[in-house]
């Protein structure tokens, strides 16, 4: 007999199915509950809700896991690429080294973006957010490939599937050209995914782009960190908007606006912006005593997370990462120094240690990139680029899902009761 959870609400007492994973906590089904029960759980943000069932990512915040499938990320960060992990995520396995030049292939044929998509860009204020450009254009992808919206057709699916990967590093970097002035770079299919980035982020007409391995390296680390997590804000965003139909570029736009928000894509650019408002690392004793200041605004940015409550896994590639990169470009970064120092200062004091305060990806990222070259108005978009590979793997898990439905979650309403309409007469 399966295990269940024994609910006992007034005089009605009831059983409910206990689900288990293959790993983690185990799930009690209250599907049944309202029917059963008349009642509803109440549940604030969901982080005690598993929303849907899946097997793309795993997550162990007590013990700083972070699974792709099954396999570590500090594995796949330092042994695998970005295009092996995409293929990882939406396909299931590791690819053979046939079928990852196959994918590759294919990714690399739907690079370029519909010619009329330029014209839509001078819509858009040269000093419009890269953000803002994103959600536009992405949602309007729908408007110029209509051979890849109808959900129901697999291969449509899959076509749309592969044009999201592949288009949207040729997005980001149009956005950026665009906010600085330069023209637009067309892909070149014979570099790799990232260093097609590079190139178009970067190069310019006048003169030749050679792609540095060391930063190509280090970008496509990156984006590895940020493929997929779980069933976090836009993910589960882009799971809801999926949920009642829409088409996948509509789908993809609602995760990027969801990712805008500084409590999500935005936090590395949060954590750069305090790491050089600290400035030199003989500040950090006073900024630290600040961030124990409950009566204090400031607080650490890039520190502690909703999910991990041991040391970002994440983290730890990242820092190796700048390290690469600094000694490659040569760069002598202040921030850098006060990162190493407030990191090491803040693990060894105990308020954070009890606090579990652990540093996170976005403590590291926004060094790299920024060392890179890239404005902090471009890190969130370089999130989406990467996120995008998660966001495809989740909505076609989802609509593949037969118990899947649209998502209606309930509420405590604590508003007034019913009562009679009075005329403005008599009010």
């Amino acid at each position: 007999m399966s295990e269940q959870a024994n609910i006992t609400l007034g005089s009605k007492s009831l059983e409910m199915p206990v689900k288990h994973g293959s790993i983690g906590p185990d799930v009690v089904d209250i599907r049944k509950l309202y029917g059963q029960t008349g009642a509803f759980t109440f549940d604030p943000g969901f982080t005690s809700t598993a929303s849907c069932e899946s097997a793309i990512t795993y997550i162990d915040g007590d013990e700083g896991v972070l699974l792709h499938r099954g396999y570590p990320i500090q594995q796949l960060a330092e042994d695998s690429s970005f295009m092996e992990v995409a293929y990882l995520l939406t396909e299931g396995e590791l690819p053979s080294k046939d079928e990852l030049a196959k994918f590759e292939h294919t990714i690399s044929r739907h690079t370029m973006v519909h010619e009329q998509l330029m014209q839509f860009f001078r819509g858009f204020r040269r000093d419009a957010h890269p953000m803002a450009i994103m959600c536009g254009v992405v949602g309007a992808l729908s408007a110029f490939y209509h051979d890849s919206t109808d959900i129901d057709d697999p291969k449509q699916r899959m076509i749309a599937s592969h044009r999201l990967i592949a288009k949207m590093p040729t997005i980001a970097a149009m956005a950026y050209k665009y906010s600085i002035g330069q023209p637009f770079i067309y892909p070149d299919n014979s570099l790799s995914y990232t260093g097609n980035f590079l190139r178009m982020t970067f190069g310019v007409p006048a003169e030749e782009y050679v792609v540095n391995p060391i930063v190509e390296r280090a970008m496509d680390r990156i984006f590895i960190l940020h493929a997929d997590h779980e069933q976090n804000a836009s993910t589960s965003t882009v799971r809801l908007a999926g949920s009642s139909g829409a088409n996948p570029f509509a789908c993809m736009a609602a995760g990027i606006a969801c990712l805008w928000g500084p409590a999500h894509g935005g936090a590395n650019e949060a954590a750069l912006e305090m790491l050089r408002e600290i400035g030199r690392p003989e500040r950090i004793p006073e900024y630290i005593a600040r961030a124990k200041n409950k009566d204090d605004p400031f607080r650490l940015m890039g520190f502690g997370h909703r999910v991990y409550k041991n040391y970002d896994p994440r983290a730890t590639v990242m820092q190796k990462t700048v390290r690469e990169l600094f000694k490659e470009l040569k760069v002598t970064d202040p921030v850098f120094e006060v990162a190493l120092q407030l990191e090491e200062m803040a693990l060894n004091d105990s308020y954070f240690i009890e606090k579990k305060l652990f540093p996170n990806v976005d403590f590291y990222s926004g060094i790299v990139l920024s060392a890179v070259g890239f404005p902090t108005s471009m890190f969130t978009a370089l999130f989406a680029l990467a996120r995008t590979v998660g966001w495809v793997a989740q909505w076609n898990e989802m609509i593949g899902d037969p118990e899947q439905k649209i998502g209606r979650p309930r509420q405590l309403y604590t508003g007034a009761p019913q009562r009679d309409y009075v005329p403005i007469a008599k009010r």
